[in-house]
């Protein structure tokens, strides 16, 4: 449910590194459950900067509006465009076809301050 290649944040998302200070972002499984029925995602466009604990995407559900936050800072280098027709797959996938955006660090040292799987289930099991 939560793989141990993941880094997780306090915010419920997802960094997995790929190479070359580059790697995906996404939501946990455990944030996609208290996202019932995802409608619409808005993510940023490529090239947009992006903050660690700032706002990088937007999800409509049937209970809420959310922003997430960002578990990293760097500049965006792709989005997962079919999420646009197809939100419903952070529910069926969050760590796979359901990632949201690829990043390139701009500080790579904050990877090192995200929590490990073990450490995201006692957070979200406090």
């Amino acid at each position: 449910m939560y793989p141990s290649s993941l880094k997780y944040s306090r915010e419920h998302t997802w960094f997995k590194i790929e190479d070359n200070n580059k790697g995906r972002v996404g939501i946990t499984h455990f944030g996609q459950q208290h996202l019932v029925s995802i409608s619409f995602v808005e993510l940023p466009a490529v090239g947009a900067e992006i903050k660690k604990d700032e706002s990088f995407c937007v999800i409509k559900s049937s209970k809420t509006t959310s922003q997430l936050l960002s578990p990293v800072s760097g500049r965006v280098i792709a989005v997962n465009s079919i999420l646009e027709s197809k939100p419903g797959l952070i529910h069926k996938d969050p760590y796979g076809e359901g990632w949201m955006i690829s990043v390139e660090l701009s500080l790579p040292d904050e990877v090192n301050k995200l929590l490990t799987a073990d450490d995201y289930l006692a957070l979200i099991n406090e």
